[in-house]
């Protein structure tokens, strides 16, 4: 969707392969995982692909999900969690393994996303595992999503403004010492937005499955396009909105909804 200024804005989801998403209706019944991709491209232009956070991405797989995808279709990639989460010993050479994994998206890949856990704190420890991982990433557009509040200093900013590295801006609880919701670009080539909803409780349960059982309705996402969107459009060449709130397919819901939304609006 282009909006006035001419910011090119894609939607989608935070993964797509969901055996609840079958159960919501979002998919047909009866749909294996190995067709689900192929629905989703009805859908949505974009998705933010999860799986390989929780294991190393392999070239020859991923080249079989780029042939399924359409050809106007676009990746996101979510960095393995033994490079944020879970730090390896030799995790300078897991990075060179994700590379490698990754390489069949080529053009395809709008970002690779380095979402890092809430207790990783602004400290001189961590800013210099975070400079030499995005060092081990340069020439692959990048994506940083911060938990912890001690991120959000001009000085970061900065730094990843000079790197041409996109911030990521989350939609989440409003909890003490997690990252909050701002309107800063850091990358005039693509802002990146992931709405996680905001249900405190479940945030605080550490039940993933509570904390991202979370419907938006439309007067939330219309407030949000006025309030944030509205900013975001105006800096960057291009943009992508994931919806992480995947509990009985409230992402894709939510997703399509905000898309009605924007479209509506006063944006386009």
């Amino acid at each position: 969707m282009t909006l006035a200024g001419g910011c090119t804005v894609m939607f989608g989801t935070c993964g797509y392969s969901y055996t609840e998403w079958v159960d919501s209706g979002f998919y047909p019944a009866g749909t294996k995982s190995s067709e689900m991709l192929s629905y989703y491209g009805y859908a949505f232009s974009t998705v933010e692909l999860n799986y390989t956070w929780y294991q190393m991405a392999r070239a020859e797989a991923v080249a079989r999900m780029v042939q399924k995808a359409p050809p106007h279709f676009r990746f996101s990639a979510k960095l393995t969690r033994t490079m944020t989460h879970e730090l390896a010993d030799d995790w300078r050479e897991q990075l060179q393994l994700y590379r490698e994994g990754i390489a069949p998206l080529g053009r395809r890949l709008q970002a690779v996303l380095v979402q890092l856990p809430p207790d990783f704190e602004r400290n001189l420890t961590n800013r210099r595992y975070l400079a030499e991982l995005l060092d081990g990433l340069h020439g692959l557009p990048v994506a940083v999503e911060f938990r912890h509040a001690s991120w959000a200093v001009d000085s970061v900013f900065q730094e990843l403004e000079r790197r041409r590295v996109s911030l990521v801006t989350v939609d989440e609880p409003e909890i003490a010492d997690l990252f909050p919701t701002l309107d800063v670009v850091t990358n005039p080539d693509l802002f990146y937005v992931r709405f996680h909803g905001r249900n405190v409780t479940g945030w605080r349960s550490g039940n993933m499955q509570k904390k991202f059982d979370y419907d938006y309705n439309e007067e939330e996402l219309g407030t949000w396009c006025e309030q944030w969107l509205s900013r975001l459009v105006h800096q960057a060449r291009d943009g992508v909105i994931f919806f992480n709130n995947h509990v009985r397919g409230q992402a894709p819901k939510n997703a399509q909804l905000l898309k009605q939304v924007v479209a509506q609006s006063s944006l386009v």
